[in-house]
Order: structure tokens, then sequence, then C-alpha cells
């Protein structure tokens, strides 16, 4: 579809308004929007936050659950990731309360605080499934594999049958002798 030339002229000048922020103070403001928005932010860790907690968070649940394949790490690290946002989520709600703010305020943030914290007590339970169940599903498929292995290994180290000849033996005959008619 083509457009006016009118309509043209006002793309243009409400695409200047679509910049971004232009002040420092705008600047500053979003600095972080990439390192801690979004579906798979840069880093789970913001400027004040203790890497060292975050990498003892995940070797207490990566001693507790052991993961041995990829799925099974990418699971324990939705479980890490949501177990240190929610903690963020509980120091956000103490500084809410602590804020002097107008009432109404105050109850949009903690009511927005409450929301995020159900999503990830979600997303924490969901991941948990899945990895018990990556885990169970993996576990099941060693035990066939052992299983195959022994049995496989069972029948090459089974001595042959009795009944079986070797390649140069003549075969015996198994006919008896023809005796007389005695009617």
């Amino acid at each position: 579809m083509i457009i006016s030339q009118k309509q043209q002229e006002a793309n243009r000048q409400n695409a200047q308004h679509s910049t971004g922020p232009v002040t420092p103070e705008g600047k500053a403001a979003v600095r972080l929007n990439a390192l801690t928005y979004g579906l798979r932010a840069r880093s789970t860790l913001i400027p004040g936050e203790d890497p060292e907690e975050y990498k003892q968070l995940w070797d207490e649940l990566s001693a507790e659950w052991q993961p041995q394949t990829r799925t099974e790490r990418l699971h324990l690290e939705q479980m890490a990731t949501d177990q240190w946002l929610l903690a963020r989520i509980a120091g956000a709600e103490r500084q809410i309360c602590e804020a002097v703010l107008e009432f109404k305020d105050g109850l949009v943030l903690l009511n927005y605080a409450s929301m995020l914290r159900v999503r990830l007590e979600r997303s924490f339970t969901s991941a948990l499934h899945e990895l018990k169940q990556a885990q169970k599903e993996r576990q099941a498929r060693q035990r066939q594999q052992a299983q195959t292995a022994k049995a496989v290994q069972a029948e090459h180290a089974a001595p042959p049958p009795d009944y079986a000849m070797s390649a140069g033996e003549a075969q015996p005959g198994f006919s008896s002798p023809i005796a007389s008619d005695t009617r």
C-alpha cells in the first residue's frame, strides 16, 4: 500500500520523538534495561549484588541435584535464577514498605512485586519438575543400556549348548535297525 506524502512526512516527524533518551539522566535511567529485563537478560546479577552469593547458590543446587546433561543444567540454571530473583523481589518489597510513598502508590508497587513473586515461584516449580523428569528419563536410559550390555555380554560369554556340533564332526545316524514284520 502506498502512503501519501503527508503521511510520510508525519511518520518522519514522529520518528524524531522515538530516538530514545537524550539527556544524561534519561540515559542513566535506561542503561541497565538490557542487563536486567527480558527473557534472556545478559546477566542475572545487577550492580550491588555479590557474584559469590550467586555462585554459592548455584554450587549448593548443583551439589543437591547433580545435573549430568546440558538439559538438566539448563533446568538447574532456571531454578537458581528464579531463587535469586525471588530474593531480589523480597528486598524490593522491603524497600517499598520503607519508602515514604502515598498509600495507593505503595499498594500498586507491592501488587506488582507480588505478581512477579508468583511468576518466579511457578517458574521454579516448573523447572524443578522438568529437572526431575529429565533425570528420571536419563536414569531409565542408563538402566536400559546397562541391561542391554549385560545381555550382550552374557550371550557372548555363555558356553555353547551341549547339542551343538563342531564344524568337522560327522552327523550321527539316528535311525534304528529295520525289524521284520511279525504279523
